[in-house]
């Protein structure tokens, strides 16, 4: 996820550079989407780590 965000990164830049400044704001927002989208599924992941941790232990003592 996080590498499809900097790869529209990389599009908007390229996009900027050539004047296409629509499309290559187009690019920034999906690349701030992806980039949201990876974060809260890292935060959500973590957190259902750290509990079946927890449960795993208090199952094994």
């Amino acid at each position: 996820m996080i590498r499809l965000a900097i790869i529209a990164l990389v599009i908007a830049a390229v996009l900027a550079i050539l004047g296409f400044g629509g499309a290559a704001g187009t690019f920034v927002g999906i690349a701030k989407l992806l980039f949201g989208i990876a974060v809260a599924l890292f935060l959500i992941f973590l957190v259902l780590g750290l509990l079946a941790g927890k449960g795993v232990k208090d199952a094994i003592d």
